[in-house]
C-alpha cells in the first residue's frame, strides 16, 4: 500500500503537521512493516522561521532535500547521537518540513524493541515501555531510520505514511516547539502539535 500522495505534503507546513497526528509512519525492512502512529510533530519553515536549518533559504549540503520536491524525509543527525525524520512540505523551493517528534507502536513490536533496547518488548521495564517512542530520536532508533533514507520519496515503500483517523479539533493540543530557545521570536511560535495516545484509542483510521 502506498502512502499519502504528495499533494498532501505540497501545503502550508502548519497544516500538514497537524493532519499528520494520527497517521501511521510504515517502515518496510527485512520483509516486515513497522508501523507506529504519530502522536507529535513541529513545523519548521524557512522563509520566516530562525529554528529552520535552512532559515533564510540557506542552502547548504544537509538542508538540499528541503529545497527539492515535497514528500522527501529529511533525516538529519544530531548531539553524535540521535536522528531526526523530517518529512518536506511546501512547494519545491520553499525549504519546509514538518519533525516527527513522538509515535506509539502499532506493529512490530518486537522488532521495534530489538532496534530500540536490544531486547525482546517483554524484557523493557514500565518506564522503557512508556517512553518507547516518544522523541524523534527515540522514534528513529524504533524504526531504524539513518541518514541513509535520508531523501526518500515517503509516498511510496519502503517508508511511508498512511491516513489515520480524522480527529477533532478539541483532541489536538497546540503549543511552542522543544528546544529551539536561541530562535529569537520564533522560539515563541505555537507550532508543536500533538495528540494524547488515549484520545487516539478506538478510533479507525
Amino acid at each position: 500500500m502506498d502512502g499519502l500522495p504528495k499533494e498532501f505534503y505540497a501545503r502550508d507546513t502548519r497544516v500538514v503537521a497537524r493532519e499528520l497526528l494520527g497517521s501511521y509512519l510504515v517502515c518496510e525492512r527485512d520483509g516486515k512493516q513497522l508501523i507506529c502512529q504519530i502522536t507529535e510533530t513541529e513545523a519548521y519553515i524557512g522563509r520566516m522561521d530562525r529554528a529552520c536549518h535552512a532559515f533564510g533559504y540557506k542552502r547548504t549540503p544537509r538542508t538540499e532535500v528541503m529545497f527539492g520536491p515535497p514528500g522527501r524525509a529529511y533525516i538529519y543527525f544530531i548531539y553524535g547521537m540521535y536522528h531526526c525524520l523530517n518529512l518536506v512540505t511546501e512547494e519545491e523551493g520553499e525549504p519546509s518540513a514538518v519533525l516527527i517528534r513522538g509515535a506509539i507502536p502499532i506493529q512490530g513490536l518486537e522488532e521495534m524493541a530489538q532496534l530500540r533496547f536490544g531486547r525482546p518488548y517483554e524484557g523493557l521495564t514500565a518506564s522503557q515501555r512508556r517512553n518507547f517512542l516518544n522523541g524523534p530520536g527515540k522514534l528513529c532508533k524504533g524504526v531504524g531510520l539513518t541518514k541513509a533514507e535520508n531523501g526518500l520519496d515517503i509516498t511510496k515503500a519502503p517508508l511511508y505514511v498512511r491516513k489515520g483517523p480524522t480527529l477533532r479539533e478539541q483532541q489536538i493540543q497546540v503549543g511552542k516547539r522543544i528546544g529551539i530557545d536561541y530562535a529569537q521570536e520564533a522560539r515563541d511560535f505555537l507550532w508543536r502539535f500533538w495528540v494524547e495516545p488515549k484520545e487516539l484509542e478506538g478510533l479507525q483510521g
